[in-house]
């Protein structure tokens, strides 16, 4: 048991599915799973374990920006052998052709978090996605007739941002999407010789203002969890 997982040793498989939303990792758990466990309730961040296609695979929520899944995956890495983190999340869309519930598949995450600034000393330090994982997720989408896009996107420690119209300089250098944990996930998942990918759903659309219900982010992004999934 760790500090903020209340998992003992073997309960957690080494392919985790990681959505933000805790509620999110319940449905994909009751939706996809066989005969799913619940080896997690501390501070209401729900994980689970199942069985998909004959094969372990767990699933837990962890918060919201990069202090939190960093903690969560620092944890899950070093006290529970995980060796591949897949994170599925939403995102919100900077480009005119990523439309609401398009799969973005982040191949690195730039970001405006001062974590990596303070770690390399002030140096940049580029957070990238698993190579290995980045190409069955492809082998998977293409499986499934899933259109998917892929590219550089932004990882914000800001949700409601004093400039409303900051994104357009992201946009302008082919920053596909926001979302705020994926540059904290690569970079644990880097330090400590893991795998790790980020799936997103477009949520919302800075450029034409359209969203998602809340209730639809959490039990309706199928096609990403279905691609993940695979990867396990």
């Amino acid at each position: 048991m760790s500090v903020h997982i209340g998992a003992q040793k073997g309960d957690i498989a080494e392919t985790i599915l990681l959505p933000g939303d805790p509620l999110r990792a319940k449905w994909i758990a009751e939706t996809f799973f066989e005969n799913p466990k619940c080896f997690n309730e501390v501070r209401g961040m729900y994980g689970y374990t199942g069985t998909f296609k004959g094969k372990k695979v767990s699933a837990m929520g962890t918060g919201m920006g990069i202090p939190s899944i960093s903690i969560y995956a620092n944890e899950l890495i070093k006290e529970f052998g995980v060796k591949n983190l897949i994170r599925v999340g939403s995102a919100g869309s900077y480009q005119k052709d990523i439309k609401i519930r398009d799969v973005v598949l982040a191949m690195a995450a730039s970001s405006t978090s001062g974590v990596n600034e303070l770690r390399f000393g002030g140096a940049d330090y580029a957070p990238t996605a698993d190579f290995g994982l980045f190409m069955k997720a492809i082998e998977a989408a293409k499986a499934k007739n899933i259109p998917i896009k892929a590219g550089n996107v932004l990882s914000s420690d800001e949700f409601y941002e004093d400039d409303i119209e900051s994104y357009k300089k992201w946009s302008k250098f082919r920053v596909l999407c926001v979302e705020m944990e994926a540059a904290g996930l690569y970079t644990v998942a880097a330090k400590h010789n893991v795998n790790a990918l980020a799936i997103l759903t477009i949520s919302d659309s800075l450029v034409t203002g359209e969203r998602t219900t809340s209730k639809e982010r959490e039990t309706t992004f199928r096609s990403m969890i279905e691609i993940a999934l695979e990867l396990a």
